[in-house]
């Protein structure tokens, strides 16, 4: 099991949401509102005036628990998503030892 852990411009909510919606394999996933810092920020186009001065990007972070075969064609095609916005983004995969409810 691995868990894939995005960061994402917040602009991309809805078109990530059905993106992702449309991923058969991709059964859950959670989104969180975070804050982008960083030397990069100056340099993004859909931050305000105020937003730059702080450096601050409106971000999103993205999380899914994925079986080990899903985790190719999952990365794939948010590959090809990617491909068809002016934004990067980052991910990284994380082992998942155990997880269930309680």
């Amino acid at each position: 099991m691995k868990q894939l852990s995005l960061i994402i411009h917040a602009n991309l909510k809805q078109s990530a949401t059905d993106f992702l919606r449309g991923l058969d394999v991709v059964e859950n996933f959670t989104f969180s509102e975070v804050e982008g810092h960083g030397s990069q920020a100056v340099n993004d186009d859909e931050l305000s005036n105020k937003d730059r001065v702080v450096g601050y990007i409106p971000r999103l972070r993205v999380e899914m628990l994925l079986s080990d075969e899903y985790l190719e064609p999952v990365l794939t095609a948010l590959r090809k998503f990617q491909d068809t916005k002016s934004q990067k983004n980052l991910y990284w995969v994380t082992d998942v030892k155990e997880h269930g409810w309680f």
